[in-house]
């Protein structure tokens, strides 16, 4: 079933073709709800901020990445294994969008 709630911004697509611009999305979303440093090193987030930036987070994602990472529960986790799978486009496209 579609997800019927409103989306922020269009949801990572599995291909990571929208990526760098779902990150950004993302990172500003998540500061302005209050729960930016849940994606940060060392953070010092509780429980329950970490819940609703992982709310937040799944909600923005294709549903077969939330299949994917269907266990993952820490909000720095999910992130960090995103940026592992599609943070190599920065440098594919980033510098040929500069050009």
């Amino acid at each position: 079933m579609a997800n019927l709630t409103k989306l922020e911004f269009v949801a990572l697509d599995i291909s990571g073709k929208n990526y760098l611009s779902c990150v950004l999305d993302a990172e500003i979303h998540l500061d302005a709800m209050g729960v930016g440093d849940t994606i940060k090193e060392k953070n010092k987030a509780s429980d329950q901020e970490n819940v609703k930036a992982m709310i937040f987070m799944r909600h923005h994602l294709d549903e077969a990445l939330k299949i994917e990472y269907l266990t993952i529960k820490d909000s720095l986790v999910l992130w960090k294994n995103l940026k592992e799978r599609y943070d190599y486009r920065k440098m594919v496209f980033l510098p040929k969008a500069r050009h």
